[in-house]
This record gives structure tokens, C-alpha cells and sequence, in this order.
């Protein structure tokens, strides 16, 4: 029996993949489950099309991100907080305080908290470099340099 899988079934494939399995599996587990559903001709011709439109869509957000890639080349964000004499910060500077700053400035789109790729906030003063994931195959690093608060 061919099916075409709605969601990934480990050990058989992935989403959208087309697999071979014996009648009973694919009646009485993989279908009622809504984990597949059968290979027919018009089912067939909706993958290629539903993949097609994932295609271009994928191409799209590529595009998209190297686009906006481009308006963060080059960018340094400065932060002035508070820290002891050795070099200390009594906050943090967090990855909202880094999309609230680019969000803040002159571009033409929303940066996600998501895409920041900051294990954990700045603590100390000094210049460290910030990866942006705007896509799967698209990261940028911009520079974070966090200054001792005057007064």
C-alpha cells in the first residue's frame, strides 16, 4: 500500500515522503492516526504542487534574509550600564536590550528574538561579537560594545 506521510514516522521517513507499507499498518495505524494518507493520483499531483509552492516560499525567505542582512552589515551597538572597578555589570545586557536597540533604528523590519544567538546576557565590559540567525543559511555578526556608564 502507498501512503504519503503527513508527519514524520520514525524508522519509516519523513513528512511529505512517499513509503511503501503493508495494508494493515497503513489502515488500521497510520491513517486513522492522521500520520498519512493515501498516494493517490490527485494526492500525488497536490505533493508536487504543495512542494513547488515550498520551494519558491524557501527561496522567497532566503532573499528576504540576505536583504536584510545587508542593512545590518557593518552594525555596532553601544550599550552604557553601570559596572564595578573591575569591569563588572551590576545588570546585564540581554538579548531584548540588543533587539530593542536595531529594532529602534532606521531599518524597515522587526528583528525576532529569535534570531540573536546570545548563550547567555553580557555581564562585563568590553566588545564581543553577536551572531544574527535571519535565516537557515544566513547569519550575520554585528558587535556589542558595552561601555561604562559615566556618573
Amino acid at each position: 500500500m502507498k501512503l504519503i506521510l503527513k508527519k514524520t514516522v520514525y524508522n519509516l521517513g519523513e513528512a511529505g515522503q512517499v513509503v511503501q507499507v503493508k495494508k494493515g499498518y497503513g489502515r488500521n495505524y497510520l491513517i486513522p492516526q492522521g500520520l498519512a494518507y493515501s498516494a493517490s493520483e490527485a494526492n500525488m499531483k497536490r505533493l508536487e504542487e504543495e512542494h513547488v509552492l515550498a520551494q519558491e516560499r524557501s527561496r522567497r525567505d532566503f532573499l528576504e534574509a540576505r536583504r536584510r542582512a545587508s542593512q545590518l552589515e557593518g552594525l555596532t551597538l553601544t550599550f552604557l550600564e553601570r559596572a564595578s572597578d573591575d569591569g563588572k555589570l551590576f545588570g546585564s545586557v540581554t538579548v531584548a536590550d540588543i533587539v530593542d536597540q536595531v529594532n529602534g533604528g532606521s531599518l524597515d523590519f522587526e528583528l525576532d528574538k529569535k534570531a540573536v544567538q546570545l548563550d547567555e546576557a553580557l555581564k562585563v565590559l568590553g566588545v564581543s561579537n553577536v551572531t544574527l540567525r535571519l535565516h537557515a543559511e544566513v547569519e550575520i555578526e554585528i558587535e556589542v560594545r558595552v561601555e561604562r556608564e559615566e556618573g
